[in-house]
Order: structure tokens, then sequence, then C-alpha cells
């Protein structure tokens, strides 16, 4: 499906399309944006996305409010942006488990599932647009399943971008309720407004989220799931709870920064308790063989930056840093 969207300036071509996993069956949903006109592509301009643990790529990175979402305003600055939903998340194929009462089954998608999936995004598009790398962005627990791709022998990522990303914690984190982990978990997004605003301090919270725009992310949000067997709800793999407690909050990491080779920024959020400061810096410190890295912290925002009032700032922290003309190539021959 392609289509057009009339508001923008230059205007953003949009297309939804399936594609195969690795896997015989199930097939994997890919957004694109992309300036109309634009026929050549490189590495520098091409950039694919990855959701977090709950909501998938559309609720993250497409959503409409104000100058446009994320995807757009990526395009309009000249990108070629894809967002993939990994298996069990959003339109792509939802497991046969997933058609079951919840308990029935054992966590599904967790991370290294998820990297495979996003693997075969990052090879589609190389082919789809005759290049040889891409730039790769993953939000919270999908900063996960980017640094698992991103720290493979000769990944092809030109730049890493990690948004609010999970990592090491000696504490519990929100995200874990407790209890038996099913297969998949029923997810109000409606109710989760509360915990979205509760970090912000109380006399913030009713300005975090411009007016309109939770209302504008809930509709989205349900419309990537319209199955749901719970009206009022969607259904989110419990692989990246299961990866919280076997890796996360035990000290065992699912992937090791030092072995990623490529430019690499980091943004974190002042009120984030889902991935707080401790937890951003160090995984920040480990960058070791990155040619160069940067952090910011995004003043008066939570784990869902992207999108709430002080958006601009981490959307043009990450447009100005793949806008820069060095690349890991360029860097490591000056």
């Amino acid at each position: 499906m392609i289509s057009a969207d009339p508001f923008s300036t230059p205007r953003v071509i949009a297309r939804t399309q399936l594609i195969a996993s690795d896997t015989p069956g199930i097939q994997l949903q890919l957004l694109n944006k992309r300036p109309d006109g634009m026929s050549t592509f490189s590495p520098a301009r091409t950039l694919v996305m990855m959701h977090g643990a709950t909501f998938p790529s559309a609720s993250l990175f497409d959503v409409p409010v104000a100058e446009g979402s994320f995807m757009d305003v990526l395009a309009r600055a000249g990108y070629d942006v894809w967002a993939v939903d990994a298996r069990g998340y959003g339109g792509s194929t939802r497991l046969p488990e997933m058609e079951r009462p919840p308990e029935d089954g054992a966590p599904l998608t967790p991370a290294r599932t998820a990297a495979r999936d996003l693997a075969a995004a990052v090879d589609f598009i190389r082919r789809e647009r005759g290049i040889a790398r891409l730039g790769v962005l993953g939000m919270s627990w999908g900063a996960t399943v980017a640094g698992i791709l991103a720290s493979q022998p000769d990944a092809p990522v030109e730049k890493l971008v990690l948004v609010t990303p999970l990592w090491l914690s000696e504490k519990p984190l929100r995200i874990d309720a407790g209890g038996p982990l099913a297969a998949y978990r029923l997810v109000s997004p409606g109710a989760f407004e509360a915990a979205w605003r509760s970090p912000a301090p109380e006399e913030a919270r009713g300005t975090l989220i411009p007016k309109g725009w939770f209302e504008t992310w809930e509709k989205e949000t349900l419309a990537t799931d319209v199955s749901s067997p719970v009206p009022g709800t969607i259904r989110a793999p419990s692989g990246a709870v299961q990866d919280v407690r076997e890796h996360w909050t035990v000290g065992r990491p699912l992937y090791d920064p030092s072995d990623i080779g490529c430019p690499v920024l980091l943004v974190g959020a002042e009120w984030d308790v889902d991935v707080r400061f401790d937890m951003a810096h160090d995984l920040f410190v480990r960058f070791t063989k990155a040619p160069y890295k940067r952090f910011l912290e995004i003043g008066q925002a939570t784990h869902m930056v992207l999108m709430e009032r002080n958006r601009r700032q981490a959307f043009d922290a990450v447009i100005g840093f793949l806008n820069e003309g060095f690349t890991q190539g360029d860097y490591l021959a000056r």
C-alpha cells in the first residue's frame, strides 16, 4: 500500500508491506516513509527502527500529531526511514499461541528472536535500495534488539541510535510485575496513561503530553491489534519480560557493547524510571570500540520522550547525528 501525505513539505510517500522472516509462515510488517522524488539511496540516508517491549512501531514512531510523526519528520529531513514490527507485534504475524489464552503458552519473542526479525528487515531494505549498510535505531527493549544486531561481526550498520535503551539494573524494573509469565500480555493503552505520566513531578504531569496527543496515540495504538480478545487492549509478547528476568536484572547482558564498531548516539530522559541515568551511563561507557559516541539526556521527559512535549529535542539530536558527515570508515581514516 502506497499513499502520500498532502500536508508535508516536501511531500512524504508512505508504504506498508509484509516481508518474509526467517521462519516459514511468519511475515513481518515494514513501514516506510521517504520524501517524494527520492530516487537515489545511500547508507547515510537510510534508517530502520525497532520498537520496544510493549508497543509496536506505528505506536512509537508514526503517530500523526503536531508537525507529524517521528517518521514524517525524518522523511522531510531527507531520510528513507523504515520501521519493523517483530513477530507477534503490530501488523506482523501473530503467533498461534496468541490466539489462545495467554497462560497456555511460554513467553514469546525474546530479544534474540526479535534480532533475527530486525536482521531480516535490514537484509530486505539493503536489497530493495541497493545499499551495503544503513542506520539502525532502537527504542527501549528495541535498543537491545538493535544492539544484538550491531554487535555481530561485520554488521551492516552505518550508525546506531539508542533511545532510552534497556540495560543492566540492580533494581527491579517496572515492566516486570512479578508472578508467572504467560505467552503474551494484554495491555490497555488507556490505563497506561497514569504510568506514563507518573515519573514526572506532580506539577508537570498535566503538560507532559500536549492536549489531544494521548487520545490520538491511544487510537493509533489500538488500531495495531483490532483482533485482541479483550476490547480496549493490545497483545504484547512476554519474551521481553523474560529477558529482564534472565538477563537485565541478573547481570547477564544480551550483547557486548564493546563489540560495536560504528558511531553511537544514546538518548536518555531526565524522568525515565524504566532506564535510569545510572543504567544508561553504564551502557554508554562500554562502547569502547565506537569511533565516536554521544550521550544526550533530554530534560523534563520520560521513557516515552518521542511522544512528549520535548520530543523535538530528541528528533533534532537524532537528525543532527545522522546528518554528520563522519561515518565509521571516514572517522577511522582520519
